[in-house]
């Protein structure tokens, strides 16, 4: 079955038209058919993007009429509409299948959209962090890219459903007199509520770089603020693998142990003994620091329950189309009633 899928972030937003095929006791094939990339923040809102896209992979008129269509939004999806986090868009599910005339037309919380993807990767596509120990039970999904998204997988005794959370958006709970420094500091920039989204995501690196400069009474290098106009993030992150800023090295690593402590949150609270993942656009950029064991030591150092953490199995996600897959998959599933 062809299904048109998309990933609707803050930064990017990509569409795909697949063919999906599914039996029940096998993994799920999802092969692409055309596929394209748009900058979300270039456009007014998804339904001038879908004009676009299917402008430029050339879907008739007719075919359309006979596609499921499924969106991941970076965002809070109630009754097939969402207001999207990081991007002035209000994505209706109901207004694109009415204007565009798709068979159907689903919203997915983007991580929920992550969750669903990963029935459809194979081991090549992780990295393992930590194998631990492989039990039946819910697996939790935790992504930072533009924002930082959250995500769980409830454990049926028989299947994993995925489900949404706006978990990224809690409150960032410091810990240390620095880290108390830094909640009063994004405190003051954002006139209210500190969220975790503040401090593990783009921006968040963003955020640490330039509390460290506060302390530090410094400001980046000229090499580095240019680079940082493109990409700020990026260029944090790459200055700090290459060795050639000390703040920099200092923001990312920082980075990495928060990720490890608010990854260890979420699967305490939904008790992901069937394991963790790790999604969005950063982790596999930064691979190397999250495979240095300070990330797995934040995320295990949880007091009484530190041997909960030991036990449960953390994977990076490599496949940067496991966000599209799963749309794709969902649609599918949607359509022809298969689980």
């Amino acid at each position: 079955m062809k299904v048109l899928a998309g990933d609707i972030g803050g930064t990017k937003t990509n569409l795909g038209v697949f063919e999906v095929n599914s039996a029940p006791q096998q993994r799920p094939q999802v092969s692409s058919i055309f596929e394209q990339t748009y900058v979300s923040k270039d456009h007014p809102s998804l339904e001038k993007i879908i004009e676009s896209f299917l402008t430029d992979s050339g879907i008739a008129k007719l075919e359309i009429k006979m596609t499921p269509a499924c969106f991941g939004v970076a965002g809070p999806v109630n009754n097939n509409l969402c207001k999207v986090t990081n991007l002035p868009w209000i994505v209706d599910g109901a207004q694109i299948k009415q204007q565009f005339g798709f068979y159907s037309v689903a919203l997915l919380n983007d991580l929920e959209a992550n969750a669903w993807g990963i029935a459809c990767l194979d081991e090549s596509d992780f990295v393992v962090l930590n194998e631990g120990i492989s039990f039946s039970g819910n697996a939790s999904v935790i992504a930072a890219g533009t924002g930082l998204g959250e995500a769980g997988m409830f454990w049926t005794g028989q299947q994993h459903i995925p489900f949404a959370s706006e978990g990224g958006h809690s409150s960032f709970s410091p810990e240390t007199e620095l880290e108390y420094r830094l909640y009063q500091f994004l405190k003051e920039k954002y006139k209210g509520h500190v969220s975790w989204e503040r401090i593990v995501s783009g921006m968040g690196l963003e955020d640490l770089y330039e509390f460290l400069c506060h302390e530090k009474n410094s400001s980046p290098p000229f090499w580095l603020a240019e680079d940082m106009k493109h990409d700020a993030a990026a260029a944090i992150s790459k200055a700090a693998i290459a060795g050639k800023d000390e703040l920099c090295l200092q923001a990312l690593d920082w980075f990495v142990h928060l990720y490890g402590v608010e990854a260890g949150n979420h699967a305490l609270k939904i008790m992901s003994r069937g394991g963790v993942y790790l999604g969005g656009g950063i982790a596999p950029k930064i691979i190397t620091k999250l495979q240095s064991g300070a990330f797995m030591q934040a995320f295990c150092n949880k007091g009484r329950m530190q041997h909960l953490l030991e036990a449960m199995p953390v994977k990076v996600i490599m496949n940067d189309k496991t966000a599209l897959y799963g749309p794709a998959l969902y649609a599918h599933s949607r359509t022809t009633g298969q689980k």
